[in-house]
């Protein structure tokens, strides 16, 4: 069991990992050895996420998530496949961390108190008059 979250565990046998070719760096090695990490995560049935935590994963995770709700994540930073490994992994818990994290609540609309108001209409009076006050200097010949 991997912990996410005190109250999130998922299983390694929901994650499933395939090895690619990786377009990064590798040297001669790039074209022979198969160093980038393509993990898999079925989000929709898994039994470890909380339903609002599998709907706000997909939501967060956007084009990374294919129409079956698996959430697919590529590393090839990294010029071995265990660094591609533990980047691919740590990738996945930091979006299930941040889904996991409730929404704020939504914000109450309030209205200005009759004295906020006064100032402020005071405050674009004195303004005014300001610029009312600018003008051409007219010499009285």
């Amino acid at each position: 069991m991997i912990e996410v979250t005190p109250t999130i565990a998922i299983s390694e046998d929901e994650i499933t990992e395939r090895f690619i070719r990786s377009a990064g760096p590798g040297g001669q090695n790039v074209n022979k050895v198969s160093t980038a990490v393509e993990l898999r995560f079925d989000v929709r049935r898994s039994p470890s996420l909380p339903n609002d935590v599998a709907v706000r994963l997909m939501r967060l995770a956007g084009r990374k998530v294919t129409q079956d709700g698996v959430l697919v994540l590529t590393a090839m930073s990294f010029r071995t496949q265990e660094r591609n490994r533990a980047d691919a992994l740590e990738r996945l818990l930091e979006l299930i961390r941040e889904a996991a994290k409730p929404p704020p609540p939504p914000r109450k609309k309030t209205k200005p108190t009759k004295a906020s108001q006064k100032r402020r209409v005071e405050a674009k009076v004195r303004r005014g008059d300001v610029k009312a006050k600018r003008g051409r200097v007219r010499g009285d010949d």
